[in-house]
């Protein structure tokens, strides 16, 4: 539903310069990782245990790409901006002591990469959810990105709803990161 206060042009103007941005935002980042080889990580699907014609199936990790991930954004090569889920380093099953549930469930995770293919010890995110433009525009949010007036922010801390930075300038220091990371990391 739209305010119906505000003229239809003034609507579609700031939702496509909203689109702009993010566009453009994506696809600088993604450029800008990519010339410099950036270190990229596996972007994957989870697909848990279940039967097949009676046949127990093992959970796996089903591959969709790769991504950089950015803090609460990963960004694929082709500019599209996630909202960051899960990460697990891939790892064979090993039987230890009973463990936390938060960890046995951790490391279901890394066996479920392994068993869809990833290296043991590559990094693999899951859960993550593509950002929406049409909800991005209607909603005026969309995983971590705020619309705020004419402007797109990002929430990097879910925790501390004032916690927005700008999307380029936040873009912009990530990417920095991650092609220039501090001695010793």
């Amino acid at each position: 539903m739209t305010d119906a206060t505000e003229p239809p042009s003034a609507r579609s103007t700031g939702s496509s310069g909203v689109l702009r941005a993010l566009d453009a935002a994506g696809a600088t980042a993604a450029a800008e990782l990519g010339r410099h080889g950036a270190r990229d990580e596996a972007l994957a699907e989870y697909v848990p245990e279940r039967r097949t014609l009676g046949v127990p199936r093992a959970a796996r990790m089903t591959p969709l790409g790769r991504v950089w991930r950015l803090g609460v954004l990963l960004v694929d090569p082709d500019g599209r901006l996630f909202a960051t889920g899960r990460v697990v380093r891939a790892e064979r099953p090993v039987r230890r002591s009973a463990p936390a549930a938060s960890i046995a469930e951790q490391r279901a995770f890394a066996a479920a990469a392994v068993k869809g293919g990833f290296a043991e010890g590559e990094t693999v995110n899951f859960g993550a959810v593509p950002v929406d433009p049409d909800e991005l525009v209607h909603a005026a949010a969309s995983g971590p990105l705020v619309v705020v007036g004419d402007a797109l922010f990002v929430r990097w801390n879910p925790a501390q709803p004032d916690a927005l930075t700008p999307l380029d300038r936040y873009l912009a220091d990530r990417v920095d990161l991650l092609v220039n990371p501090p001695s010793g990391a």
